[in-house]
């Protein structure tokens, strides 16, 4: 266990590029809350530093972290590239796809400020195979009680009260799992848990380490196939990792809204049929074809948060 008695305070400039809620409950990441004790602040755990971010302003992040650095970089340096806000969102909906399609550019544009987080890969993996089919509220379930049973405490003691967090399993920590223990925290799908056991154990001896490493060197065909070998990560799951693990801003995750949105907004047919493989890559063809290639994915989360809030009118996240 880790104890804490003191925070770290800082301001970091975002300039209206980022808007926190949206982005941190934007159905990316599951380790997100908002804090209990330190009002209107989220928090969450980042390696094993306690991390508190929250607005002051449109234009600036007020951050207390429990230790100065993360990853070998200052908090803010590291923040920064975390919500990807050393990239130029401009760029990600094209000229053409606003003169194309108005009036969803009229919908999406209030949520260009969601930003794509860049995710520890390992986290991503395991989240999101918990995330398969369910809703968001069992998804967090699944992931707290994983951290809690896994993962290492830790605590910190301030003024205004006592808070505990755990951060998130080590590879080596789920590898050596008991399935059936696992099990609980899966929903008692023992299926889940034993691929969670197994992905983890492939982490851990290095090989599925170094593919995630040198992600940025291969097609994305290329690391998608890495990915699916193996059990419990298709063609969706690999996405999300490459996007929101990875940095892939090409990867585009597709699921029952994004389906949902390529029909309604697009008019896309193959949308209106079943998500078998075949058609997931057809339907990933189409959608790159109306929202470019390099950052297919980006585009698409931001249109998928803004179709769950906007139309399907969600206030779970």
């Amino acid at each position: 266990m880790i104890t804490h008695n003191r925070i770290y305070a800082s301001s970091l400039s975002k300039d209206s590029r980022l808007n926190l809620q949206d982005t941190v409950l934007s159905g990316q990441s599951f380790r997100w809350n908002l804090s209990e004790i330190l009002k209107s602040y989220y928090s969450t755990v980042i390696n094993s530093s306690i991390i508190f971010v929250r607005e002051i302003n449109s234009d600036t992040l007020e951050v207390l972290c429990t230790d100065q650095e993360l990853a070998g970089m200052p908090v803010n340096a590291f923040l920064k590239h975390f919500f990807s806000l050393d990239f130029q969102e401009e760029t990600v909906f094209s000229s053409r796809f606003k003169e194309k399609f108005p009036q969803v550019w009229k919908l999406a544009h209030p949520y260009s400020s969601v930003r794509v987080m860049r995710q520890d890969p390992f986290e991503v993996m395991v989240t999101f195979m918990c995330a398969q089919g369910i809703g968001m509220h069992l998804i967090r379930r699944q992931v707290s009680m994983i951290a809690e049973r896994y993962g290492q405490k830790i605590m910190l003691e301030l003024p205004e009260g006592k808070m505990v967090f755990y951060g998130f399993p080590t590879p080596s920590a789920l590898a050596s799992a008991d399935p059936n223990e696992l099990a609980v925290c899966t929903n008692n799908n023992r299926i889940r848990a034993a691929n969670i056991i197994s992905i983890a154990r492939s982490f851990e001896s290095g090989k599925l380490a170094l593919a995630c490493v040198g992600s940025g060197q291969c097609d994305l065909e290329t690391l998608r196939e890495t990915l699916c070998v193996h059990s419990g990560i298709g063609l969706k799951i690999a996405d999300c990792i490459a996007l929101f693990g990875l940095g892939r801003f090409d990867a585009f995750p597709i699921d029952t809204h994004v389906k949902q949105y390529l029909w309604e907004w697009f008019g896309i047919e193959e949308a209106r049929h079943s998500l078998t493989e075949k058609n997931y890559r057809v339907l990933q063809e189409k959608a790159r074809a109306i929202l470019g290639t390099e950052y297919a994915g980006y585009a698409g989360h931001i249109l998928f948060h803004c179709w769950r809030k906007e139309v399907k009118k969600m206030k779970a996240f």
